[in-house]
């Protein structure tokens, strides 16, 4: 019996310690993007914030009208407006905001309140269109290549175009942090 609870224990801390070491790669990939968009010079790639339930749009919906599109829930309008006081305090100061035509992606960026929103429309939606987007891709991958500053060139997009351009899946209102280049600094999660 003793035996039994020793092998327990042993696997209960071992359990414990993977889960502890888990935890610090991901806080370690956080600082390190938060460092990177204090430095400035970099891209913050941003999935918009969370919506209403729901995946893509309800059929026949229109750019022009917000109200035939998923909008941003309570909680997506919060973490917008957090994370954009957050980027301030730090002194992560963008050079320039850039945004799907949607109006999720419009409003997460208004909300940030990083400075002038502008519509880039590499930066929409290929979701469900039969596009696989490339050339959306090429164009917003040139569009980063090319970021020097001043302060972080903010895109603020959809799950397909983030993972289209990083390999990355991310979670509703996360950013990658990613050099001009493209290589991934780090994340950001809600």
């Amino acid at each position: 019996m003793h035996r039994l609870n020793n092998l327990r224990w042993g696997r209960w801390l071992g359990f414990c310690l993977i889960l502890l070491f888990a935890a610090f790669p991901a806080r370690a990939d956080e600082q390190a993007a938060w460092a990177a968009l204090e430095q400035g010079g970099h891209v913050a790639l941003m999935r918009h914030a969370v919506t209403v339930p729901g995946v893509g749009d309800p059929p026949g919906f229109r750019l022009d009208d917000c109200a035939t599109q998923r909008l941003l829930s309570d909680a997506g309008r919060d973490w917008a407006r957090r994370l954009g006081a957050d980027l301030r305090k730090r002194g992560a100061a963008a050079g320039r905001v850039l945004t799907s035509a949607w109006c999720r992606c419009v409003e997460t960026a208004e909300l940030m309140d990083l400075g002038p929103v502008e519509v880039f429309e590499p930066l929409n939606s290929f979701f469900g269109t039969g596009d696989d987007g490339a050339r959306q891709t090429e164009a917003a991958r040139e569009l980063m290549a090319a970021w020097r500053g001043p302060g972080m060139l903010v895109l603020v997009t959809h799950q397909v175009n983030v993972t289209a351009l990083t390999g990355i899946y991310p979670a509703s209102g996360e950013i990658v942090v990613l050099r001009p280049g493209g290589e991934v600094v780090g994340r950001i999660r809600p």
